[in-house]
């Protein structure tokens, strides 16, 4: 069971980058669409 979500969604991103994997199937919420949004603009 997954206590926090959003640290699961920056380990899950983490974990895909180190392994060279473009894409990451994460559970979404408004929330996480948000941070992936920022992420993404500040590259």
């Amino acid at each position: 069971m997954v206590t926090d979500p959003i640290a699961d969604f920056l380990t899950r991103i983490r974990n895909a980058q180190m392994a060279g994997h473009r894409i990451v199937e994460i559970p979404a919420s408004n929330l996480k669409k948000r941070i992936t949004e920022i992420l993404y603009e500040q590259g």
